[in-house]
């Protein structure tokens, strides 16, 4: 009789133990518990200690916490017909926990189905050179229409970032090509800007010698100068007369 009232007493208190189990709940501080009282929400609780009512209570466990969300790999059609693949991530995090649970059956898959559609949707409107010039712009559309669609579910996104974009080989080479030829463009005219340049110091240059015979005197003799010091042969210049004409009327 005792043994039978001892082997009472242990289910009782491991029953109870159970019982205790279930009804308590410990959050942490990025984490929410949504409550469901017979199958009814009754509020959000946490974070702390968090007592339920046993068999009766039903809590589910929401994460506050930034989702970074990498979106797989789309096959995109640009405005211009040009074929890419893009992938994406997307930032967000559910600011509303009784709606991110009880507004969509799973707020993670829902969110991710909807930024990939997005993103095919908004990168088909778009051209080639559009996306590669203007992806903070793609980047910020992206994140405000997927907001919008979320925000009914309790959910904020923050950021929405297109990291890859690849090109078809045919596309690479022409865009090489055609960088090749921009820069070519550039070289052409700088070394077109630099002619000019150098044919008006040239001209100003004429201008004063032609204004002063004896500029040009001097500008003789210092090319006899710098050639005697750089050429070890003989060579024979003619002597202009402008040089030898001061001499005439004292030699007369």
């Amino acid at each position: 009789m005792e043994q039978n009232s001892y082997i009472l007493l242990i289910t009782g208190i491991i029953f109870l133990l159970i019982i205790l189990a279930s009804a308590i709940r410990i959050l942490r501080e990025y984490d929410r518990g949504v409550i469901f009282r017979l199958g009814r929400l009754i509020g959000v609780k946490g974070p702390g200690l968090i007592l339920l009512i046993p068999l009766i209570d039903r809590m589910v466990k929401v994460s506050l916490r930034t989702v970074v969300m990498d979106v797989p790999t789309q096959d995109v059609i640009t405005k211009d017909n040009v074929s890419i693949k893009v992938n994406a991530v997307v930032y967000f995090r559910v600011m509303q926990p009784d709606k991110a649970i009880v507004e969509v059956e799973n707020y993670l898959f829902a969110t991710s189905q909807l930024s990939q559609t997005t993103l095919r949707s908004i990168l088909g409107q778009s051209e080639l050179d559009e996306l590669l010039s203007q992806r903070d712009k793609i980047n910020r559309e992206l994140a405000k229409i997927i907001d919008h669609q979320t925000e009914p579910w309790g959910i904020k996104v923050s950021n929405v970032e297109v990291k890859h974009i690849d090109l078809p080989q045919e596309m690479q080479r022409a865009m090489a090509k055609q960088a090749e030829a921009e820069r070519e463009r550039r070289a052409k005219v700088i070394h077109a800007e630099g002619e000019f340049q150098a044919s008006q110091r040239l001209s100003d240059a004429a201008q004063i010698i032609s204004s002063n015979p004896a500029a040009l005197q001097l500008r003789f003799l210092q090319t006899l100068t710098e050639v005697a010091s750089e050429q070890s042969s003989t060579i024979i210049f003619p002597v202009p007369l402008d040089i030898i004409s001061a001499f005439l009327p004292k030699a007369k």
